[in-house]
């Protein structure tokens, strides 16, 4: 697959653009399959946010960006329809426009409904996730990231590195670089902190990062004393 994970969705020309570079198509050529669950996981959230996600009415540019179709796959439905239909639509489609909301929710779901297994299959698709759709994807999300304290702040590892997202969000006081600093210490793993104006993509096995805002990125610290 080919990556583009944002913190808040196509916000900029830039990001955009790499988008474009991904698809190697126009935007209005292209069908996309949203994928709103994450949205259901997340303890603050209500049913608004996944439907602003899919009717394109968020804050998020993603489902509104003039794709030539847009369909919907619930991932907790998928258990219960057959396999060979689901699995064709997936392979259909040119990209996967992924919620944010819960990372370890989505990391169940995606596992659970079988994505988490095709995922590697899919390799014309491009994946766009927005915050937890884009930190499901990495080895860890860390602890400041879980809303229960049940669950596992592991998720799928299908790239090398974690993220921290939302860095200096006018909203969220705690999304600091200072706090990006010290999630990162913890995990002791390479990792990335990004703005919402920035996106990280990652094109067979290669990442670079793309911005018209600020990031940083995290090298674990190697033995010594």
């Amino acid at each position: 697959m080919r990556l583009l994970l944002t913190s808040a969705g196509i916000k900029n020309p830039t990001i955009h653009q790499a988008l474009l570079d991904l698809l190697g198509k126009p935007v209005e050529d292209a069908t996309a399959l949203c994928i709103p669950t994450a949205g259901y996981g997340n303890p603050h959230g209500s049913p608004v946010g996944p439907w602003q996600f899919i009717a394109g009415r968020s804050e998020q540019p993603m489902t509104e960006l003039g794709w030539k179709s847009v369909g919907v796959l619930e991932l907790t439905a998928l258990p219960s329809i057959d396999r060979d239909r689901w699995v064709a639509w997936v392979q259909e489609a040119d990209v996967l426009l992924v919620n944010g909301g819960d990372a370890p929710y989505l990391a169940r779901w995606m596992r659970e409904s079988g994505l988490a297994d095709l995922l590697p299959s899919l390799t014309g698709t491009v994946y766009v996730g927005f915050s937890a759709g884009s930190m499901v994807l990495t080895p860890r999300i860390g602890t400041d990231f879980l809303y229960r304290a049940e669950d596992d702040d592991r998720t799928l590892g299908v790239v090398d590195f974690s993220i921290f997202p939302h860095v200096d969000h006018p909203a969220l006081s705690e999304n600091t670089m200072a706090a990006a600093e010290k999630w990162a210490a913890e995990l002791g793993a390479p990792a990335y902190a990004i703005c919402d104006d920035t996106a990280i993509r990652v094109v067979d096995g290669e990442v670079d990062v793309v911005t018209e805002g600020h990031w940083r990125y995290f090298q674990p610290a190697t033995g010594g004393s």
